[in-house]
């Protein structure tokens, strides 16, 4: 098994880089951060390699046999994004983007560009049941703090990267039901069947042009003195309606 101590490694370097998204584009490259992550992403997408410290070999081994390099507490520093590593993370390769046919329900992410929101709402899409997610603009979903946030469930979803004039053109017999603050139709008063939700911007929220383009639009009542909600939030609790009204 393979072992590096050095932080001026090639492969080390090589490695490091792919916390750029250039560099991630370029390489079609992700880093994924932890045991569970690395776990979630390794049952769908197979391991370029999986770096570990030697106290977190065993654990490794239980992700993959095939692709291990251990690597010094240094090393995993230099290849870690967070202050205090936890030992494990895997190089994944970036799926092609999928057939634009194969469009479903599930979440439109219109501007998104937090990380953290992001991330957070691919791993509510994938816990609803539903396996597309569309991203127009925002945050590069292959980003080490969206996969962290998705919890490595971004590697179960559908992920097509598209403008919204494609979003509308490829839908088909799909609705588009926008998030919007207020003078949005009550949950109660929409079919969510093959529907997509659009989340808008954090701070922005969406075009106009883009709402008025959806089939509905839905604003969560809010009995607290409360203006608005997180966008996570708020577009999490829509999913949540939307999946509860047709369960599976």
């Amino acid at each position: 098994m393979k072992e590096i101590t050095s932080r001026q490694n090639e492969e080390i370097k090589a490695v490091a880089k792919l916390k750029l998204q250039k560099e991630r584009k370029n390489r079609k490259k992700f880093i994924a951060e932890g045991f569970r992550v690395c776990k979630t992403i390794a049952e769908t997408l197979t391991p370029v390699t999986i770096y570990c410290t030697q106290q977190m070999l065993p654990q490794a081994k239980s992700i993959t046999e095939d692709c291990i390099t251990i690597v010094s507490t240094p090393v995993m520093e230099k290849l870690s994004t967070v202050k205090s590593p936890s030992g494990i993370l895997g190089v994944f390769p970036i799926p092609q983007n999928p057939d634009i046919a194969t469009l479903s329900s599930g979440a439109v992410l219109a501007q998104i560009a937090d990380p953290g929101n992001m991330g957070t709402l691919i791993r509510t899409t994938a816990a609803m049941g539903l396996t597309s997610v569309v991203l127009i603009e925002g945050a590069d979903p292959w980003s080490p703090k969206v996969v962290q946030a998705t919890a490595g469930t971004i590697a179960h979803i559908n992920i097509f990267q598209l403008s919204w004039e494609q979003v509308i053109k490829h839908k088909k017999n799909m609705t588009l039901t926008a998030l919007v603050v207020k003078n949005g139709k009550h949950p109660s008063k929409i079919n969510f069947a093959n529907t997509l939700i659009v989340v808008g911007s954090e701070a922005h929220g969406m075009p106009q042009t883009w709402i008025d383009s959806c089939e509905h639009t839905l604003t969560l009542p809010m009995p607290g003195n409360t203006e608005s909600l997180n966008a996570a939030v708020a577009g999490s609790i829509a999913l949540y309606l939307a999946a509860n009204q047709n369960p599976k």
